[in-house]
């Protein structure tokens, strides 16, 4: 039989609650205060990872000391013969760190156990170029310093270089190295960049994903001055805007361009096996790294409806106005988030299994 009674309880007096309440409560802030640090620290501790794993400037001096002047001298060559291979290889840099990070990822070529690598990825085939001077670079490194320059280092000097090259010295920044060469290439990562259709909010959420900010997407993408583009990356979206049976330009591009356009480019998209021409991004200042692209965004010539929409919202909108009438402090602006954006998910030491120094850029060890 079970008592009704109730147990007896022992209340403490008053005065030791209210102490054994604030003991309590001093004890859970303070808990809570040290568990917020530690969050803290380690989410610190996973982006410094993420962004920027031993990175140094001069990382070579000591063991292949004339590694960067080999990159550039074939860099000079590559844009001799096409100044197109310097807007290609700083958009290989954007590629291959959007798609798991500053890795040479994008150079592995398709093998029987990896049939599908990004390079196959639908935005990087068939546009994305320099691959062949990436492949001189390699090679003269290989003669000089066998196995020490990894090919994820040699794609952000070659950015770097292009860069310089194709601004005729006025965008000039130092590169930090120390990175490694990525293992795993798939063409289904590619999915993920940001394409010539994007809108001003995936573009933004893209970036945000990389640690970029707004600001960095709308200095980026003033290389947009330089290259070409296949047309169809923007027929569709650009030039057959409305759906009626007569088809119009978008409203956000100027009637010259358009009729520009139509003059080189198919009505359609072409289909597989048909010529698809391309056309100068920039048909004011061509194969010049330059700030024209933003008075190009301005005065509605700009090819890609991710470039047209950087007016869509006021700050960014702030931000192509300023670059347009601000040369030299857009490419301040310019070296600096290239620098950032070459830090993206740079692989750890050699011991950890992530990364290797590929001897042939195009394949792994």
């Amino acid at each position: 039989m079970i008592s009704s009674s109730q147990p007896t309880i022992h209340k403490p007096p008053r005065s030791r609650a209210l102490s054994l309440r604030r003991s309590l409560d001093s004890s859970t802030t303070m808990a809570a205060n040290k568990l917020a640090i530690l969050i803290s620290l380690a989410l610190l501790s996973s982006l410094a990872a993420f962004h920027c794993h031993a990175l140094q400037v001069g990382y070579y001096r000591d063991t292949c000391p004339n590694a960067e002047t080999l990159v550039r001298a074939h860099i000079k060559k590559a844009l001799r013969s096409d100044p197109g291979n310097g807007a290609g290889l700083i958009r290989m840099l954007f590629h291959d760190c959007f798609v798991n990070g500053c890795d040479a990822s994008v150079l592995l070529d398709p093998t029987q156990t990896n049939p599908r690598p990004e390079k196959l990825g639908a935005p990087n085939n068939p546009s994305l170029r320099g691959y062949e001077a990436i492949d001189a670079a390699k090679s003269a490194l290989e003669l000089a310093c066998p196995g020490v320059v990894s090919c994820a280092d040699v794609v952000a000097f070659a950015a770097r270089d292009a860069s310089y090259l194709l601004s005729h010295g006025r965008v000039s920044f130092l590169v930090p190295a120390g990175r490694l060469d990525g293992r795993v290439s798939r063409e289904n990562d590619t999915q993920f960049l940001p394409g010539p259709s994007s809108n001003l909010t995936t573009l933004v959420g893209s970036f945000a994903a990389m640690g970029m900010s707004v600001e960095d997407l709308v200095v980026l993408s003033g290389a947009h001055s330089i290259g070409r583009s296949h047309c169809s990356s923007f027929v569709q979206d650009r030039l057959n805007a409305s759906s009626s049976s007569s088809p119009a330009p978008a409203a956000d591009m100027s009637a010259p361009l358009a009729s520009f356009l139509r003059r080189r480019c198919p009505a359609s998209v072409p289909v597989a096996g048909v010529k698809d021409p391309t056309v100068a991004q920039d048909v004011v200042t061509r194969d010049v790294l330059d700030n024209q692209f933003y008075r190009n965004v301005l005065a509605r010539r700009v090819l890609f409806a991710s470039d047209a929409a950087l007016l869509e919202e006021v700050d960014a909108g702030r931000m192509v106005r300023a670059n347009a009438r601000f040369p030299a402090s857009w490419e301040r602006k310019f070296a600096r988030a290239m620098v950032k954006m070459a830090a993206i998910g740079v692989k750890g030491p050699q011991g950890d299994g992530r990364g290797e120094v590929r001897r042939n850029c195009r394949l792994v060890n």
